[in-house]
């Protein structure tokens, strides 16, 4: 039978469902219990849902937890995470808890600016092209006024427009670059719509401008469209403490264990295969703080990872020295996000985290999501040079492991206190489970 389908979006929820399930699913009856299992019994809560995104059949949940005690610049923060992956929560939570006796995080932001361009193509005499932008330029931004006279009275706004010669790189290629201040908003609606504006009024006034020949007046719009990369929207986290006072392991010195440290963020800021994984655990936290807080993490990833490879090789994000008995450690990091707007305004679980973390400003999140990364690389590096990363980690999945056995509760209850003293494998657990059902 085809699996083409004419007018789906026009079915309603139910009507996609049993489409799908005639189609895609051995036992149809299964599929349609499990994704009517995970509707919201509130219709108008699933109503909101379901318009978020087009084609909804039902929702896809995640774990909301909290890592409380994050001491941040001498406030004291609960931080919601929105991940799946076991030891994150744990990890971050042991990280504030080592830093909040040591004087918490310090942090900054160095600066919020992001920015939007029209990419086209002109193929005429260069000079003629700097000539028209000149005059053009006061008109790009007047024309804009109608779109940036909200976010002006809030103190943001478009802060410059360059011409970019790229015909190095593409024949004829040539940018608009612009930078923009959007305050607590991400702005991306409001970077892209200012954006199409600059495109129309330089192509309009291109027909206009007397210098120009009539084939140089034939600019070609490719398009308009703000980055995700964005390194002049800085944020900067970092922790330090007498090296005498940096571990709390009886089997590993400080120094010793302050030296092994420093060598591993060492070997991430060389070799890229140590470094993506390095970076990906700091995203573990950082991710996990952007999605509970209704941001887009898949821009912030892009971002981020783009800026650590700004110098022409992948590298570390974090960085850590030893000065003069002082150990310090921390991250400087790209991070473009919104405290209104998109999700923030709509999902009431974003509106409780946000609420969470004391109604913060787009500023104040930059710094706690810095925080939230910095912590998750602690911690994964604190464990890797002491007790191995598997030994934490693999106890925070016993119970997944346990779950995909349909272990019951005494169970469970009876195998945690055993791997409380026996490494946690995947083979061991098997084992055990069936050792114990015998």
């Amino acid at each position: 039978m085809s699996k083409v389908i004419s007018g789906f979006s026009r079915l309603d929820k139910s009507q996609k469902i049993n489409w799908l399930a005639e189609h895609y699913f051995n036992d149809s009856d299964i599929a349609k219990s499990i994704l009517k299992q995970y509707w919201n019994e509130d219709e108008k809560l699933q109503k909101l849902h379901d318009e978020f995104i087009e084609n909804t059949i039902t929702n896809y949940y995640l774990p909301l937890g909290i890592a409380p005690n994050f001491l941040i610049n001498n406030s004291v923060y609960t931080i919601p995470m929105a991940i799946e992956e076991s030891s994150v929560v744990a990890a971050a939570s042991k990280a504030a808890k080592f830093w909040y006796d040591r004087g918490g995080f310090k942090t900054k932001v160095i600066s919020t600016t992001k920015i939007g361009q029209v990419h086209f193509m002109y193929h005429g005499n260069h000079d003629h092209l700097v000539s028209f932008f000149k005059s053009v330029k006061p008109l790009l931004l007047k024309d804009a006024k109608p779109l940036t006279k909200n976010m002006e009275k809030r103190g943001g706004g478009i802060l410059d427009i360059e011409l970019r010669d790229k015909t190095n790189e593409i024949n004829g290629y040539y940018q608009l670059h612009a930078t923009f201040e959007t305050k607590d908003a991400m702005g991306a609606n409001f970077i892209n719509s200012c954006l199409e504006q600059f495109a129309n009024t330089f192509n309009t006034e291109a027909q206009k401008f007397d210098d120009f020949s009539e084939t140089e007046k034939d600019i070609q719009i490719v398009m308009s469209i703000l980055s995700n990369y964005v390194p002049e929207c800085l944020v900067r986290a970092e922790v330090s403490c007498n090296v005498e006072d940096l571990t709390e392991n009886e089997n590993i010195s400080p120094t010793e264990f302050a030296n092994k440290f420093i060598q591993a963020v060492n070997i991430a800021e060389v070799e890229p295969y140590r470094a993506v994984t390095h970076n990906k655990g700091i995203m573990n936290g950082i991710d996990a703080v952007v999605l509970a807080t209704g941001n887009d993490f898949r821009a912030v990833e892009a971002g981020v990872h783009a800026y650590a490879a700004r110098n022409g090789k992948y590298s570390s994000l974090t960085h850590a020295s030893v000065e003069n008995g002082v150990f310090k450690f921390w991250i400087e990091i790209p991070l473009a996000l919104g405290t209104v707007g998109g999700l923030t305004s709509l999902h009431p679980l974003v509106k409780l985290a946000l609420e969470m973390l004391n109604k913060p400003s787009a500023e104040e999140l930059m710094q706690i999501v810095a925080v939230a990364g910095l912590a998750q690389n602690f911690a994964a590096l604190r464990s890797l040079t002491t007790t191995g990363i598997q030994q934490g980690h693999m106890k925070m999945h016993l119970m997944n492991i346990l779950n995909q056995f349909e272990a019951t509760d005494s169970e469970k209850n009876a195998l945690v206190e055993h791997f409380k003293t026996n490494t946690v494998t995947h083979s061991a657990v098997v084992k055990a489970i069936e050792n114990l059902r015998r």
